[in-house]
């Protein structure tokens, strides 16, 4: 390069599951077949209705124009009535909505709307890595908070209470959680809420796995009062398996959504229309297509729980979402090299847990997004594997 890199550059690197889908893709080019169990791509379709409403809109030509940066008002709609049917929640779809490229892109909307350069950010340990990389982009300070793998309560909020908050300005929270698949209650929420209340801090809640192996799903504003210091994003990627759709949204107090706005409208032109008609189609899915979806989570959960009990891990029963969270045997002292050598020589990949933060450490998690026959296939390599090594990293 003839210049150098911007100095925001020099806090954050290459995502990890990034670099490791590019080995696994060349390992693939030479034919080694890898197994990929580590990432939440929904390998199953979105309904099929909402596929043909996609490609009905496709084929009018007046479809194809730009759009409006907050998304048509049909979309808007739509969202606000599953809103309510999913949590009984009341939303403003004119002024309290605002349609997404993906929640991935509302994290650093969001995060560019509100921050200053060392503003405090609150971020879950261990916790999606975007929220951490996104606030050192924008040159933020990064403040971990303990998720609590063993205590009835996933956070400590009497320590929190008890600590300095005054510089933070946005804490991210995540439930159900990955990757831990922690689910919240409306106590928890709440005492979040309060919190806000008392520190002036904005809560942000990301909340895609609501609906995957989740019987209650919980919105931050099943909490009274919570328009005030938060809002909340979702996603079509898991419940709809739509992904590669690029598909999500940001609710809040219409004060939130305009200044998001504000960042927004100076990124993209507006989402593609028919994508809009086939999320308003998406969003129409009965409870009967989500049960299907759940029961087929439930089956794969089954087999990816015995892949993990071959290599010695341990795990709770009760974790939601598409992902199993586990702890490797107590003898791995280096998790990353354990899982290196699962992937070099039983051609299974499975995530490391300290990508998702130190407290991410001695774990790993398997992902769900794969079908039995693979998840079978790869528990067949992983009984090989262990059959044959004795790995003492």
């Amino acid at each position: 390069m003839i210049i150098q890199k911007s100095n925001r550059l020099t806090e954050v690197s290459e995502y990890y599951l990034s670099r490791k889908l590019e080995e696994i893709r060349w390992m693939n080019a030479t034919g080694e077949k890898v197994i990929n169990l580590g990432i939440g791509s929904p390998d199953m379709p979105p309904s099929e209705e909402t596929i043909k409403v996609l490609s009905r809109s496709a084929l009018n030509p007046a479809h194809h124009g730009y759009q409006s940066y907050k998304g048509i008002p049909e979309l808007r709609e739509a969202i606000s009535l599953w809103n309510q049917r999913t949590y009984k929640t009341t939303l403003n779809p004119e002024t309290e909505i605002l349609p997404l490229m993906g929640s991935k892109e509302g994290i650093m909307h969001i995060s560019m709307a509100f921050l200053n350069p060392d503003d405090e950010v609150l971020v879950p340990n261990p916790g999606y890595p975007t929220y951490t990389s996104v606030s050192k982009l924008l040159g933020a300070k990064v403040r971990p908070y303990d998720l609590l793998p063993a205590s009835p309560q996933a956070i400590d909020m009497e320590k929190l209470k008890k600590e300095d908050l005054s510089k933070v300005k946005l804490m991210w929270i995540n439930f159900p959680h990955m990757p831990t698949g922690r689910r919240a209650d409306e106590t928890l929420l709440a005492a979040l809420v309060e919190l806000a209340k008392e520190k002036g801090f904005l809560l942000c809640h990301d909340n895609p796995y609501s609906l995957i192996l989740n019987d209650y799903p919980l919105s931050i504003f099943n909490v009274e009062g919570a328009g005030e210091v938060a809002i909340e994003l979702n996603s079509f990627s898991k419940s709809h398996n739509m992904a590669g759709w690029r598909l999500g949204w940001v609710a809040g107090m219409e004060s939130y959504i305009k200044t998001i706005l504000t960042v927004k409208s100076n990124f993209d032109s507006g989402m593609f229309l028919p994508i809009q008609h086939a999320a308003i189609q998406a969003l129409q899915n009965d409870d009967d297509w989500h049960r299907q979806q759940n029961q087929e989570y439930i089956q794969r959960q089954v087999v990816a729980r015995q892949l993990l009990d071959l290599l010695g891990c341990t795990y709770t029963t009760d974790q939601a979402g598409m992902f199993v969270w586990a702890k490797a045997p107590g003898h791995i002292k280096n998790v990353e090299e354990f899982v290196n050598e699962i992937l070099q020589k039983a051609k299974v990949f499975i995530s490391p847990g300290q990508i998702f933060g130190s407290n991410g450490e001695g774990y790993v998690r398997v992902s769900l997004c794969s079908s039995r026959d693979l998840l079978m296939e790869a528990y067949q390599r992983i009984e090989t594997y262990v059959k044959t090594h004795t790995p003492q990293l």
